[in-house]
């Protein structure tokens, strides 16, 4: 039994606790390593150590700092079939995806390190003869990300890059589901030379462990990507401190598919965009309008394409288009979402069922005859499940596009230009792809409304999550 351990100010450590977390392997439900159950003194000890560790941290000059993500960079490449089989193993990643991710983790930890000469203040007019007015921006402090499951080596690239370079210190927890690409990213962070106690991980429970990083008073920034009710748990514990957050919660993407739409680029993006990671990312199509003109050639491509997925264990079927969910609980919240829709009225097209008796496999599925008052439009299902809205006018598409608690991604499919600009306008979402796919790119800003969340991640607005002002008056009385 492999076991994991936590990294807390250098060094390598079990928990005060003594005790353990299972972490199983979602394609054969084995489990596959155990990680060390964290207790809130860990999480102290993590943060006093990050603490410490950022006042002198903060004081290397931005450039220095980007020599250590620069080595994390390379170390990670250099790991490229060790953190690809991980991903596999303990998230159900097919293996062209997780080796995107590695790619991307490596890339995005470059990509921050570029900001290092790129972090300015401004220079502001005075009212007052004599008075220099400057605008500084300085690390927050002590940053406490908390990562997912569904990208879980990505995220740690999209809280700690980010937070390093601006020159905090960072204490991570990983999701309890998937720690071990964590867990083996230390050891990269050990051998960088980093400073102790700038980048530290706690594992364990989010409901002990993320809530103590969330209340502690000497944390600066808390960094959440997770559940509506996650968040709202992390508002809550950062509460009494006026603690900033930073949070990425759900999404329940609508796409809207004009008439005038190419229709197989709209088909194949919207599969793109559903299957990808077992239809388990935030911003993926969740639910798609289609002009009724079309609505029934732009069904018999998706049902043709969804019926073509291949679906099994993508440690053994190499060119698997999906694996399993990642837990038995998200099989059985898949399944009962589908079985729901259909008592409601919609049909199902292919798919609506579990693949095999063993590990946590769902078919790729499409419904049709979807209404807007349905459960399935309006809870995220976080499965490979597409529900299909016919609409009349484009009115009635943006309406019930917006028909929706959350804001994340959105997109339109349409080749007339007034069209995509007015449904840009309209639609009140943080993010809206127009004739592609949904995934976003590290030099954006991946953020949502309404309660897809609080602030974002990635390029300059990104890296800001981490910098907090300072402007400083100085009256000369010469």
């Amino acid at each position: 039994m492999k076991e994991l351990k936590m990294y807390i100010n250098g060094k390598f450590v079990d928990s005060r606790s003594g005790k353990w977390i299972d972490v199983l392997n979602p394609s054969t439900e084995d489990v596959i390593s155990r990680q060390p159950d964290g207790t809130v003194e860990d999480v102290q000890e993590a943060i006093d150590a990050a603490e410490k560790a950022q006042k002198e941290w903060a004081k290397i000059p931005a450039c220095e700092r980007a020599v250590y993500l620069r080595k994390m960079a390379q170390g990670i490449r250099d790991n490229f079939d060790k953190f690809q089989e991980i991903l596999v193993r303990e998230q159900g990643k097919t293996q062209a995806l997780a080796g995107v991710e590695v790619n991307v983790t490596a890339e995005y930890f470059d990509y921050m390190a570029s900001f290092a000469r790129h972090i300015e203040g401004e220079i502001i007019q005075s009212d007052n003869r004599g008075e220099t007015m400057l605008l500084q921006k300085v690390p927050c402090g002590v940053a406490a990300g908390i990562l997912p499951w569904n990208f879980p080596f990505f995220l740690i690239a999209r809280k700690a890059a980010a937070a390093m370079i601006a020159g905090c210190s960072i204490v991570l927890k990983p999701s309890q589901i998937t720690p071990e690409n964590c867990c083996e990213f230390c050891k990269i962070v050990d051998e960088s030379g980093l400073p102790a106690g700038v980048f530290n991980v706690v594992t364990g429970r989010g409901s002990l462990v993320g809530n103590a990083m969330a209340g502690s008073p000497k944390v600066g920034i808390v960094s959440l990507t997770g559940s509506v009710s996650a968040g709202v748990k992390i508002m809550e514990a950062a509460a009494p401190n006026i603690t900033k957050v930073s949070l990425e919660l759900g999404g329940k993407a609508p796409v809207i598919v004009c008439a005038d739409a190419d229709l197989e680029l709209a088909a194949q993006a919207v599969l793109d965009s559903r299957i990808g990671n077992s239809g388990q990312i935030c911003n993926q199509a969740e639910r798609v309008y289609v002009d009724k003109r079309v609505k029934k050639q732009f069904t018999d491509l998706i049902v043709k394409k969804f019926s073509a997925v291949k679906v099994g264990n993508p440690a053994v079927m190499k060119d698997a288009d999906m694996g399993p969910l990642v837990e038995k609980r998200a099989l059985e919240s898949v399944s009962e979402k589908v079985e729901r829709a259909v008592k409601q009225g919609a049909k199902l097209l292919c798919g609506g069922h579990r693949i095999g008796d063993k590990g946590y496999f769902y078919a790729a599925t499409v419904l049709d005859g979807c209404t807007q008052d349905m459960d399935i439009i309006h809870e995220e299902t976080f499965g490979p499940v597409l529900p299909l809205v016919e609409f009349d006018t484009l009115d009635q598409a943006i309406e019930w596009a917006n028909d929706s608690e959350y804001g994340l991604a959105s997109s339109v499919f349409t080749k007339d230009l007034d069209t995509a600009a007015r449904v840009c306008r309209e639609l009140n979402f943080g993010e809206t792809y127009i004739n592609r796919f949904h995934f976003e790119a590290i030099q954006g800003f991946h953020a949502g409304v309404k309660k897809s969340g609080i602030g974002g991640a990635d390029g300059k607005h990104g890296l800001e999550e981490y910098l907090n002002t300072h402007v400083i008056y100085y009256q000369s009385h010469y």
